[in-house]
């Protein structure tokens, strides 16, 4: 591996590459687009273009493609050479800053909600200048948002970019009411810890469930699962070792942050996480990091699975949001200082987070919802479908002093007692962590926890940036008509708490005394896919979205519209995965077994006194089991034909889940039974023990 610090980046169109390539004028001009959002003109965009095209072909790049985040959670790319003939045959290789600033694909032909019909196909990509081109294989890709003909975004990175300027508009009037003057920009920060399972590749070939619908649909639990705890931070097998260690060099090549490997608490489960970045950058990262996975996964023998919940009875793979907002002068406005209860702009910014956690709580938790999410939530190993915030002792003391007008004693500088002496003292941190939270304080920033692995992190940063600009507008309206700030400030934090609070719990959120809490305190509690995604088009959310120039009211019902359709679409594709494993795997099986047992009961009576109390026990109870499993598949069959995608689609959903799914988990408790009692030899997929611990 060559020195990290020159790895970092190698392959990125970034700062420092710009600036020793760009003429100064230029280059000015371009980091004043990218700061303030001027107007590019068509005479900088080619001197960029080219200087881009030269060192990307200077790397190896023959190609160049728009990637963009289309509304189908994965990412979009279509290649166009750099090649442009000259005559006699001869090519030059030439890119334009027309080429550089847009493309054009076929807008019909992803998920629109809508918003394009197959006849209406023209899109347009557009560069996202903040976001910096990169060289991936020989192609230099060039992050873009992606909008229609009619200029309707049919991306997640437009919404997420506009989110963004409605925050820095509103925390930069905070700010500035606050006596700064100084900032400029303020932005939201984002780091992702993202989970995911790696078993071996022949294994995972041997079960279509995995390589149509991305999670075991069958499977017995196996003798051992991750009762033992032995799993978690464990010691990196050699293979997976090597998987992460490629992993991490062609990050690092790209400029993405990562930071963290380990193990993580399921058998063949792992995490990775990267350091902090803005949050539009962030959400390429985490996209590219995915990708990334699967792919060089598939070099090393092994299948990387991204799934919520590929394995029932062992934890599912969440990824963890990390938000925070920062301003262009270093300060993160949610760094409590060493006396948070004196900071009255921290505690400004904090309530402000309380209060739109609070508001929007159900926009929140529709912004997670899909059906792999349904499997994980509140399984004991995610945070609940109710949303909650934690903000531990010391702050929960500090509200609650800010509230009832008391003293506050400040404990802060408790220092850690651990009883062995030859141990380094240090100083206690001021707040437990809880992971059973769905937004915890965590420092310096808030842990948005119940985001399921496969997500792209745009929209749930939408919702948050978006939910935080209208408290912090709300706030910014108040205080500009108060005479006396100082009194004012006091007033509205107080105010704000006293209102809000019923969001903040610090405690256990599995059990069952928070269920019956929540309720009494108001928050909702939708546990299903299907009960939280109308949330998206309540009217207070799309006046939300509108007023902030996020979403327009089509945009929005477009993205419902997609929602609704996938979860339909994912629970049908599970359901005829296993119509087609029970009928071309399982029954064979079970017929074959029985057979067997038939045979060899028969020749054990015909050659006398045997004991055969085995074999009918066995046969009997196959027999039993077998029959049940035709029923169940009937009523699978039957649930699947009655299936009306014609209706309304919010109906359409919920037969989906109280049909079609409900059948698909009596048919899975038959499956897994007979599994247990068939002879492995015959049982036509491999096991839980064979997939969780191939590696």
């Amino acid at each position: 591996m060559k020195n990290i610090p020159e790895l970092f980046g190698s392959m990125v169109f970034n700062e420092t590459v710009m600036q020793a390539r760009l003429p100064k004028d230029i280059f000015k001009a371009l980091k004043k687009t990218m700061s303030q959002g001027t107007h590019l003109e068509l005479d900088l965009a080619n001197v960029v273009a080219n200087a881009m095209k030269d060192w990307a072909v200077e790397k190896g790049a023959t190609h160049f493609t728009h990637w963009f985040h289309p509304m189908t959670g994965i990412t979009a790319e279509k290649h166009d050479s750099f090649i442009s003939p000259i005559g006699n045959g001869k090519v030059i290789m030439e890119f334009s800053g027309k080429e550089l600033v847009r493309g054009e694909p076929d807008a019909s032909s992803f998920p629109s909600g809508g918003l394009r019909c197959t006849f209406e196909a023209r899109g347009y990509t557009i560069w996202d200048i903040t976001s910096y081109a990169f060289i991936k294989d020989d192609t230099l890709y060039i992050p873009t948002a992606f909008c229609s003909y009619s200029g309707e975004s049919l991306d997640k990175k437009t919404p997420l970019l506009r989110s963004m300027e409605a925050i820095h508009t509103q925390a930069l009037r905070i700010l500035r009411l606050c006596g700064n003057t100084m900032v400029q920009r303020v932005s939201t920060t984002v780091g992702v810890e993202q989970e995911y399972f790696l078993i071996d590749k022949d294994v995972y070939l041997k079960r279509p469930d995995l390589m149509y619908t991305d999670r075991t649909v069958f499977g017995a639990r196996p003798s051992k699962g991750q009762e033992l705890d032995d799993h978690y931070f464990g010691s990196i097998k050699p293979r997976v070792y090597a998987f992460m260690k490629e992993l991490e060099e062609k990050l690092w090549k790209l400029g993405v942050y990562a930071k963290t490997k380990h193990d993580e608490v399921a058998p063949g489960q792992h995490e990775m996480a990267p350091v902090f970045t803005t949050t539009n950058i962030a959400c390429d990262h985490n996209q590219l990091t995915m990708e990334l996975m699967r792919t060089i996964a598939d070099k090393h023998g092994l299948a990387c699975l991204l799934h919520e919940k590929p394995f029932a009875g062992v934890n599912g793979s969440g990824k963890h949001n990390n938000w925070s907002l920062s301003t262009d002068t270093g300060v993160n406005l949610l760094e409590p200082g060493e006396t948070p209860y004196e900071n009255a702009q921290f505690l400004l910014f904090l309530v402000a987070v309380i209060k739109a956690v609070d508001t929007y709580q159900d926009l929140l938790r529709a912004t997670v919802a899909s059906a792999g999410n349904d499997h994980r939530l509140g399984a004991n190993e995610a945070p609940p479908a109710i949303v909650s915030m934690f903000l531990g002792d010391e702050l929960t003391a500090i509200l609650d002093a800010i509230e009832s007008g008391e003293d506050y004693q400040d404990v802060s500088q408790q220092a850690m007692e651990i009883g062995v002496t030859a141990l380094p003292h240090f100083p206690k941190d001021t707040t437990d962590r809880n992971r059973t939270s769905p937004f915890a304080f965590t420092g310096n920033k808030f842990e948005f926890r119940m985001l399921g692995s496969t997500f792209s992190v745009a929209e749930p940063n939408i919702v948050i940036n978006t939910a935080v600009a209208e408290v912090l507008r709300q706030f910014a309206d108040t205080l500009e008509k108060e005479s006396d700030f100082k009194k004012g400030i006091a007033k509205l934090i107080k105010k704000t708490i006293r209102e809000h609070k019923r969001i903040v719990f610090n405690g256990n959120n599995y059990s069952e005394e928070w269920a019956i809490e929540a309720e009494k305190r108001g928050l909702s509690n939708h546990r299903t896919t299907v009960e939280a995604l109308p949330a998206m088009i309540a009217p207070s959310c799309i006046d939300l979205f509108i007023k902030h120039g996020v979403y327009n009211e089509t945009e929005l019902r477009s993205r419902y519209e997609i929602h609704i359709e996938s979860y339909c679409k994912t629970i049908t594709i599970e359901a005829l995965t296993m119509v087609d494993m029970v009928n071309g795997g399982i029954i064979p099986a079970c017929i074959v077994y029985q057979n067997e047992l038939a045979k060899l009961l028969k020749r054990k009576k015909e050659c006398g006194d045997f004991d055969t109390t085995l074999e009918e026990r066995l046969l009997t109870k196959i027999a039993k089991a077998s029959g049940c499993l035709l029923k169940k598949l009937d009523a699978l069959e039957a649930a699947l034909l009655k299936a009306d995608d014609s209706q309304d689609i919010l109906t359409h959903a919920q037969f989906c889940r109280d049909n079609i799914f409900a059948a698909m988990s009596e048919l899975r408790i038959s499956a897994d039974s007979l599994e247990t009692c068939v002879a492995k030899k015959y049982w036509p997929y491999p096991s839980y023990s064979d997939l969780l611990y191939s590696v």
